[in-house]
């Protein structure tokens, strides 16, 4: 196998360490790490990414957000490029909820097109999650929220990916 197939499966192996207690928040109780890895995929197979370091910054994107794993650790096993997309795509969690959605929006635009792109699949593999199983305690107006919420942020990632746009859009419909 190549080094940077060799790389990708241990960001995938490590992630699934990271996240091997954690379920989506689906009616379905999908384990967490599908949601990372599809983020992956959908860059590859739909934006047509084969830059190692943002593939592996996609299966990494929530290991600092939502495990204990740092930063430095990343940076450490994965390198300093893929410790910076995983940054650009970290939510503080020292804030409010409200004030991190609205960061989300705000910084958008302003991230490094790998990191838009990381964004964009996160936001198209959430949104179709929601569309195929939303989570049992979410009533309507808050997946509506929800939705409202994603077409912001996506408005501000518009335009690093044409074929993950349209996908957005398409989910979107069907959500």
């Amino acid at each position: 196998m190549s080094a940077p197939t060799n790389q990708l499966l241990a960001a995938i192996k490590f992630a699934s360490q990271k996240h091997v207690a954690q379920k989506r928040k689906d009616s379905r109780n999908t384990p967490y790490i599908n949601h990372p890895i599809e983020v992956a995929e959908l860059l590859s197979r739909v934006a047509g990414v084969d830059d190692v370091e943002i593939l592996i910054a996609a299966v990494l994107h929530d290991t600092v957000e939502d495990t204990e794993t740092t930063i430095e650790e990343i940076s450490e096993i994965f390198g300093g490029a893929v410790a910076s997309y995983v940054m650009e795509c970290t939510d503080d969690k020292t804030l409010p909820k409200a004030e991190r959605k609205q960061r989300q929006i705000e910084t958008a635009s302003k991230k490094s097109p790998q990191a838009k792109l990381i964004k964009l699949a996160d936001k198209i593999s959430n949104v179709k999650d929601l569309g195929e199983s939303s989570p049992a305690d979410w009533p309507i107006e808050r997946q509506l929220d929800y939705l409202e919420w994603t077409r912001q942020v996506v408005h501000n990632l518009r335009g690093v990916n044409d074929a993950l746009d349209q996908l957005y859009d398409s989910t979107l419909e069907t959500a």
